[in-house]
């Protein structure tokens, strides 16, 4: 489960100690390290602050925001179809997202409209807390997986405009 947005190392750090719950703040571990930790945990939960698809996310928000050079996004793209297929990423279970009100309106949607839009249940907005994170965890919903295979919406998402995300 990732904890995302502005101080989400932190909030990961103060789950640690919680029942069933293996937190683990990502610093500059690799990507495939932090898989590596997730599918090899024997707890109910492991909380960490390291998004697998960090660089979609950036790319595709650099892309709508008109900031990054033509091609950046496809390469994203490409590059996380290649590390799934290859078992070095793998999509977490659940997203929560600390204060998504407060982001800037093209990364909002990435969360609320491109991802909840894909899989409604697996993302779920927080206050920035630990208490309201460890709520979270508390009352989360079972729901659809992420689509497979992920090369369909993945490769989607240029086509995917930011306050159009999620409608259907």
């Amino acid at each position: 489960m990732v904890i995302a947005g502005e101080g989400a190392d932190r909030v990961v750090a103060g789950l640690d100690g919680l029942h069933n719950v293996r937190a683990v703040v990502a610093g500059d571990r690799p990507v495939t390290e932090m898989t590596e930790i997730v599918t090899r945990a024997s707890v109910t939960y492991v909380v960490y602050d390291s998004d697998p698809l960090a660089g979609v996310r950036d790319a595709w928000v650099d892309y709508f925001d008109e900031t990054a050079p033509v091609g950046g996004l496809e390469v994203a793209i490409e590059t996380m179809i290649h590390a799934l297929r290859a078992e070095a990423a793998v999509l977490p279970d659940y997203y929560i997202v600390l204060e998504p009100q407060d982001m800037p309106p093209t990364r909002r949607h990435w969360w609320l409209g491109v991802l909840a839009g894909t899989a409604p249940s697996r993302i779920v907005p927080a206050p920035a807390s630990v208490d309201a994170v460890r709520t979270s965890l508390a009352n989360l919903v079972a729901g659809r997986w992420w689509p497979e295979p992920a090369d369909g919406w993945l490769r989607e998402l240029p086509r995917v405009v930011p306050d159009r995300a999620g409608i259907g």
